[in-house]
């Protein structure tokens, strides 16, 4: 039978459905953003661009807040291995992921609403602008780009590790994300 909620020993589906589809965005959006930082005003696709990572973004951060709340209604799985240090840098590492994302998600706001428009979300709902200040496409613009380099490095070593767990240690952390028990 399907494993939907998590429980001590591993993941549900629903929680293994967030984890990858926010990983796979989150590469997809970091992938469209380098992208998108080469083309120039007159290129065909810049402002359709844009408007796709914008729109992304803001999806993205939805779920963001339904897998936030998720996890919050359900257990974490024990973590496997016996080395309290590994805990505990995996618990600060998946706290940063989140807090990073949040941040993305806040600095890509302040860029995207910098000249007081809303972000229209593929023509079904728009966010309103709402903060305005000084240079604000600017700093957060520098900002994004460098919580989402640092993102990449800290999804870099969250697979590291999950690698490592797989064929140095031998045990079930990895594959605890891609099926139930």
């Amino acid at each position: 039978m399907a494993q939907f909620k998590n429980n001590t020993e591993g993941y549900g589906w629903i929680s293994i459905a967030f984890h990858w589809l926010m990983g796979l965005t989150i590469f997809g959006l970091f992938g469209l953003g380098l992208y998108m930082v080469e083309l120039t005003y007159y290129d065909a696709w810049y402002k359709g661009s844009l408007d796709l990572h914008k729109g992304i973004g803001i999806l993205l951060a939805i779920v963001w807040v339904a897998r936030l709340v998720w996890k919050l209604l359900n257990p974490t799985p024990k973590p496997l291995g016996n080395k309290l240090w590994e805990h505990k840098v995996a618990h600060l590492v998946h706290g940063a992921l989140y807090l990073f994302m949040l941040s993305l998600f806040v600095s890509g706001y302040l860029i995207s609403t910098a000249d007081g428009r809303s972000i229209d979300v593929f023509g079904v709902f728009e966010v309103p602008a709402s903060l305005m200040m000084d240079n604000q496409e600017d700093i957060a613009g520098m900002i994004h780009w460098w919580l989402a380099l640092s993102l990449m490095v800290l999804v870099g070593l969250h697979a590291a590790a999950a690698i490592k767990h797989h064929v140095i240690d031998k045990d079930r952390t990895l594959m605890r994300m891609f099926k139930t028990d």
